[in-house]
Parts: structure tokens; C-alpha cells; sequence
């Protein structure tokens, strides 16, 4: 498999514009003048989410005696995402021209798949891929904005209720994602702002071994990557060659 065809996705500029913030406004208008609804919500949100320009995430999972966690910061063009779990860690940055991959041995080992000798000889490095290669195409969604709407549901099999955490109100949509031939059966939660902008507040998913949380903030947020210098990378076809 291709290197890059192995990056698992985290499960993942400007303040809004005054065109965006339009089309965010009259979307909450729709939702407190009509009887508000699985589907209704989820348009909203859909909608909320083409007006953003940044958020960050912190993503924290458990399954037995195993933990994880994700850092990110995800832009319209460009996003930084770093993986840790035990000894395998991860860091990919990405910007409108490029694309890098660092982690330690066993990262680029285990999780992106590199053989040992290919490990050796990235070292403390960063892997390179431009923008226009499939290898750059293949990150650059997991780590910009665009990410977000793909943990959305389908509005059928999801039910839709309300509640109170810490005096702000909250949709909370809920769904089963059915169990696959390499994914077990999973609860999900996911929480929306129910005042203001419709935006995600935090992601539940919970299986018969583990659960994991994500937690949303800094929505708009101006998301600047430093890249690293050339002297620290190396390119893709250097490490397959």
C-alpha cells in the first residue's frame, strides 16, 4: 500500500466575513422561527461551517490500556494535525504548495507504513509532497476545515434533542454507526451550539472497547503553518527510492 494511502484521519485565516456572517445569521434565524429537526440542524450546520476559516481540535481516546490523542488545527488551505499514542507519534503539516509528515521510528513505521531502512532514513526529518502530487491531495482534506462536515450523519437514523451544559443550550444529535469488517459497532454523540451560530462543540464515540472524545474551539481562528526549513526534508520519492 502507498505510503501515504495509509494516513488514518482524526475520526480529523480571516475572522468571518460580513457575507458570511449573513448566511450564518439566517440560518439561525430558520432554525428559533420553525420547528427545529434532525434535518433542519444539519443543514444549518453544513451551512455554518462554509462560513468558518479555522478551528482547533483536541481529540483524546481509550481502548483497554491504550491511549491516544490528536492536535489540530484545521484551515480553509492549510492545517497542522499531531498523533500520540504511546511510542508512534505523528506530525502533519500542510499548506497551499506543500505537504510534511515527521513522527518517530515507530510512527512512520506503524502508522504510515514505511519499512525500517525507509524509517532510518528519514530520521528526524520531515517527508515532502507538493501540491498537484496524489500524495499531497491525499492529506490536505484530513487537515483543513472540509474535515468537519465529513463527521456529520445522515439525518435518517438520528435522533435530535436538546440540553443545558454549563448554562449554554446545545443540540445533540445521536447515532449508531454499524459495526464493519474492521470497526465495531459504535454509539455516537455530537453536540452542537444551540445559541448563536450552529456550530460543533464536542464529538462522542463510544464502542464495546474504548471511547474517544473531540472537542471543538477557535472557531475562526487565522491558522499559520512554519514550514519547515529545507534542509529538514526530504522528499517523497527519496524515501521510496
Amino acid at each position: 500500500m502507498d505510503l501515504f494511502e495509509r494516513r488514518r484521519a482524526p475520526f480529523f485565516f480571516l475572522a468571518l466575513g460580513v457575507a458570511g456572517f449573513v448566511v450564518a445569521s439566517a440560518f439561525v434565524g430558520v432554525l428559533a422561527a420553525s420547528a427545529t429537526t434532525t434535518s433542519s440542524v444539519l443543514t444549518a450546520v453544513k451551512a455554518a461551517l462554509k462560513t468558518q476559516t479555522g478551528v482547533h481540535l483536541v481529540i483524546s481516546s481509550k481502548s483497554g490500556y491504550s491511549s491516544t490523542s490528536v492536535v489540530a488545527d484545521l484551515g480553509t488551505q492549510s492545517g497542522s494535525e499531531k498523533y500520540s499514542s504511546g511510542k508512534v507519534t505523528i506530525s502533519i503539516e500542510v499548506t497551499r504548495t506543500d505537504a510534511y509528515v515527521s513522527g518517530s521510528s515507530e510512527g512512520l513505521m506503524s502508522f504510515l507504513g514505511l519499512s525500517a531502512s525507509q524509517a532510518k532514513k528519514v530520521g528526524s526529518d520531515w517527508i515532502a509532497a507538493q501540491a498537484g502530487t496524489s500524495e499531497y491531495s491525499k492529506l490536505k482534506p484530513g487537515t483543513t476545515i472540509s474535515a468537519v462536515a465529513g463527521l456529520l450523519p445522515k439525518a435518517k437514523g438520528t435522533t435530535l434533542s436538546s440540553e443545558i451544559t454549563n448554562g449554554t443550550k446545545l443540540y445533540v444529535l445521536k447515532w449508531t454507526t454499524p459495526a464493519t469488517a474492521t470497526l465495531p459497532k459504535a454509539l455516537n454523540t455530537f453536540a452542537v451550539s444551540a445559541v448563536g451560530t450552529p456550530l460543533p462543540v464536542e464529538e462522542t464515540v463510544t464502542g464495546p472497547s474504548g471511547s474517544g472524545t473531540t472537542h471543538f474551539s477557535k472557531w475562526g481562528e487565522h491558522v499559520v503553518i512554519a514550514t519547515p526549513p529545507a534542509a529538514s526534508t526530504v522528499a517523497y520519492s527519496k524515501v521510496m527510492g
